[in-house]
């Protein structure tokens, strides 16, 4: 057999722990198959770029963040589009599967990943995806490997930034990722001792925010903290398309909300605030231990698959039991936060707010 993996879309914890998991399967029960890496992602399967993994290249890597392989962004709007010489993405993929002559091609990835899995598989690819993502929002899957990592890093800092807004009375804004679904923010913010959690499935007020911060400093409260994932918007912004947002947000020269809200709260709470962009820090780094064990077993599972030949599937976390999933079931689905699930309704219980009144 000739088996291809490449890691794609964003970097994060535990993309070298799933390619050792893959390369030991394969050489403790296909010892006569054949390993190959792709770099930079669809990139290097578009260039037709392929070499050899050997043990030595991924028996110690299990603790390594990023990627041995690199990876890159191929928007799935444009895999089916046509290129100058007239052959689109999508082709140069397929034809290059087939002249490497690939059994199964492992694909590591997010969201935009398994969508441009699916459409190689519904070409007759030979596919299994694994899903990462520090976003958490694979549909078909409770968990994704890079989340509980990332959740990690985001509380650790939030732990720390708790020191400075209480030594100096301040409001602190603390900015995480998470474009369209909340889960990271959810899960730091309440891991983290968050007062206010802003997510992408709940449009807030920044008048019910500033109401709230007062309300704080009201009942003896030094400071507040206040978690916003990258993807938050306001209230008044929930009937704008993402470009129309985009727009608005340029012509303020930001990006998120996030500077918005604090130049808001500062002014009209008269309390000083600051806000704290934590980006690529949730991605980079040593995977943690959680990470690791579940990459671990998707990786495991995953080769497994592919030594039974079961193809055109994803792996998935579901109640504790590695599962899979099809690739055409899951590629284009949300998973959002639930406004009414559980994990909110405890949140507000226990007095998080989540800017609506």
């Amino acid at each position: 057999m000739k088996i291809g993996v490449l890691t794609s879309g964003g970097d994060c914890p535990g993309l070298n722990a799933v390619i050792r998991a893959i390369g030991l399967y394969i050489t403790e029960n296909l010892p006569d198959a054949e390993l190959l890496g792709i770099p930079d992602g669809y990139g290097g399967l578009i260039r037709g770029e392929f070499f050899p993994l050997k043990r030595e290249d991924f028996a110690d890597i299990l603790n390594l963040g990023g990627t041995i392989l690199g990876t890159s962004r191929q928007p799935f709007k444009q895999m089916t589009r046509p290129a100058e010489d007239g052959t689109s993405r999508l082709k140069k993929m397929v034809d290059n599967y087939r002249k490497s002559r690939l059994d199964c091609l492992f694909v590591l990835g997010g969201a935009g990943t398994h969508k441009n899995a699916a459409l190689l598989s519904a070409e007759g690819c030979h596919v299994i995806g694994l899903p990462k993502t520090i976003d958490n929002d694979i549909y078909g899957t409770d968990m994704t490997f890079g989340f509980q990592t990332a959740v990690e890093v985001a509380v650790e800092a939030i732990d720390r930034i708790r020191t400075t807004a209480e030594s100096h009375l301040r409001t602190m804004l603390i900015e995480v990722m998470g474009n369209k679904a909340g889960w990271l923010a959810l899960h730091a913010g309440i891991a983290g001792g968050a007062d206010v959690i802003l997510l992408p499935e709940i449009p807030f007020s920044p008048d019910a925010v500033v109401e709230k911060v007062l309300r704080n400093r009201e009942q003896g409260e030094r400071f507040s903290l206040i978690v916003v994932a990258e993807g938050a918007f306001l209230s008044d912004e929930a009937g704008l398309k993402k470009k129309e947002r985009q727009f608005v947000r340029k012509e303020r020269g930001e990006s998120t909300v996030t500077p918005h809200l604090a130049e808001i709260l500062e002014e009209r709470t008269g309390i000083e605030t600051r806000a704290t962009v934590l980006g690529y820090l949730q991605r980079g780094g040593t995977p943690s231990a959680y990470d690791r064990f579940l990459a671990s077993r998707f990786g495991g599972e995953a080769a497994r698959l592919c030594a039974a030949g079961h193809f055109g599937v994803t792996v998935a976390l579901n109640g504790g039991n590695v599962v899979y999933n099809a690739l055409s079931d899951i590629a284009g689905r949300d998973k959002p936060v639930d406004p009414k699930g559980e994990a909110v309704r405890f949140a507000r219980d226990i007095g998080i707010f989540f800017g609506t009144k």
